[in-house]
């Protein structure tokens, strides 16, 4: 499976306020590569702490190049939740796209019930938090081989620390958040060391701001 991380951040390195309220960082340009991106792949992830601020329904894709690839259906779109706290009227169960909720054996059988009445297709992976490694691996016996990963910072580190991130892509927007509790690109624990290396892949101006693309390093510096 290939693994690309995409996120909008602004200057100082923020993805929101410090109330995790949504703001739209980045313009017109930048949501239309998105659009493309999310073509190109077989499915978009999302943490459930975006799920519960944001509510997305990750619908949205460039069906022009979604013609030109030789993927069928739509994307499938994909929630980490790891104590199954997406709520069962989550605009992500609603429409035709597949939706798969990856949670751990800490929740109910009657919860995984339910979300498999809401709509969803539950993986379990990992006995207290998700186990994204085993997740991916049963994603990608149902035919998921390019993942969008969009976020947010939990969920961002996370794929980082169990070493599954092939590329990043990130929009540097045209101002400054601050906040020593806003989220950034990356939570979670954070490294102390053995940090996961970046190679430079390209630079591009886009709106007021600019996509840097970084491709992952096997070796950790």
């Amino acid at each position: 499976m290939h693994v690309l991380v995409n996120a909008a951040m602004s200057a100082d390195g923020k993805l929101a306020t410090h109330r995790r309220e949504q703001l739209r960082i980045s313009g017109d340009a930048d949501f239309a590569r998105v659009d493309r991106r999310r073509a190109e792949s077989d499915a978009v992830m999302v943490g459930v702490g975006t799920v519960l601020a944001d509510d997305p329904s990750l619908v949205r894709f460039d069906h022009e190049r979604r013609a030109e690839t030789d993927a069928t259906g739509v994307p499938a779109r994909v929630v980490a939740d790891s104590r199954g706290r997406t709520p069962l009227d989550a605009a992500l169960c609603d429409g035709d796209a597949p939706t798969y909720l990856l949670t751990s054996e800490a929740v109910s059988r009657d919860r995984r019930g339910a979300f498999r009445d809401a709509g969803a297709q539950v993986v379990v992976a990992g006995t207290e938090r998700v186990d994204l490694t085993d997740a991916l691996t049963q994603l990608e016996r149902e035919g998921i081989e390019q993942l969008l990963v969009e976020g947010g910072g939990e969920l961002i580190f996370s794929c980082f620390d169990a070493g599954l991130v092939d590329e990043l892509s990130v929009y540097v927007g045209p101002l400054v958040i601050g906040g020593r509790d806003a989220p950034t690109l990356a939570d979670g624990e954070g490294f102390l060391g053995e940090f996961p290396g970046l190679s430079l892949a390209s630079v591009e101006r886009l709106d007021d701001g600019v996509v840097l693309r970084w491709r992952i390093e096997n070796e950790r510096l």
